[in-house]
């Protein structure tokens, strides 16, 4: 499925089969599971993608060809391929652990061809093997609602109340790790959805209510998934002092202003932009042992613009994911 002109549908086009440079791997694609961030380049919202483009960037393949230089995978082997693609390692942000903030950086399914297709090639360097215990639909979501979900959690340290504004995708698996680690999570969903808010306590929440409620104790943190910046200064106004809010998502509505009083008593904003792959890593290795469970939908290949249209309007109950192997 190709991406010729923001704001329309996706086509689907035949596409010849790729070949792999130096230190990339031919995959030939099993599932690919549909993401915020898909609809964000499909509606024009991120600048400057690829064109046209093949969307997708939580990629679960098998090894089809193995280019040269490249070591340590074999082929048939399983890999799952996540949004950042390549970076330089040279420049002073990869020198530093920091190769998510790389200025030449590029991405799956957005600067280069992702996985709305049969096969693609990745720079091996940045694949990840994936863990037994999922099958090709259940770990897809981990690729990226779990591993950036990951980094937001991870800047909230050690904080003990923990709110979650935004409870999908990404909200869900991060809080299943936030209460195996013994921490409470207040969620946060749209005023009056009583079901969203319901789905969380049955998840294990402390208190679940809507975006504009203040929550019953004073958070030590906040992660906003949800990419409303009007949720900024409500996160800011339920933290305890000392709290951070931790701006989860690549793109977010304009943040209003709001009294410095608010932000006052040594309380942080940041975001996370993109993963690094210690990120990965580290959420591959914790994942199968709480373990974090998926919920998805599953949607053919053809169906991509049909699961694109539920994910805009709200009507899913799990992360799509497109069906490609069985084609």
């Amino acid at each position: 499925m190709v991406l010729e002109q923001p704001g329309k549908p996706l086509v689907l086009r035949e596409v010849s089969k790729p070949k792999p440079g130096r230190g990339q791997l031919l995959a030939r694609i099993q599932t690919c599971a549909v993401c915020r961030t898909d609809l964000h380049i499909v509606d024009g919202e991120l600048p400057n993608p690829k064109l046209p483009l093949i969307p997708g960037h939580q990629i679960v393949s098998r090894i089809e060809e193995i280019g040269e230089s490249v070591q340590g995978f074999s082929v048939d082997e399983r890999v799952g391929i996540p949004w950042l693609g390549w970076t330089d390692g040279e420049c002073s942000y990869c020198r530093s652990s920091r190769e998510n903030l790389c200025d030449r950086a590029r991405f799956t399914g957005y600067t280069v061809d992702g996985g709305y297709a049969d096969f693609t090639v990745a720079d091996a360097r940045f694949c990840f093997r994936l863990p037994d215990e999922y099958d090709d639909v259940d770990v897809a979501p981990l690729l990226c609602a779990g591993m950036l979900g990951y980094r937001s959690y991870r800047k909230t340290g050690d904080a003990h109340r923990v709110g979650i504004y935004g409870f999908g995708n990404a909200a869900h698996l991060i809080a299943q790790i936030a209460i195996y680690q013994g921490r409470e999570i207040f969620a946060f969903t749209r005023p009056g959805d009583k079901m969203g808010q319901e789905g969380a306590r049955s998840s294990g929440a402390k208190w679940a209510g809507g975006s504009d409620e203040i929550p019953p104790e004073k958070l030590d943190a906040a992660i906003i998934f949800a990419p409303v910046g009007a949720l900024v200064p409500a996160a800011l106004r339920a933290l305890a002092k000392g709290g951070i809010v931790v701006c989860g998502g690549i793109h977010m509505s304009d943040i209003p202003s709001f009294p410095y009083a608010d932000l006052w008593s040594e309380r942080v904003i940041c975001s996370v932009a993109n993963l690094t792959r210690r990120d990965g890593e580290e959420f591959l290795k914790i994942a199968p042992r709480v373990p974090v469970r998926t919920k998805t939908e599953t949607f053919s290949l053809e169906e991509a613009n049909t699961a694109l249209e539920k994910f805009r309007s709200g009507k899913l109950k799990g992360t799509p994911v497109l069906l490609i192997s069985e084609r």
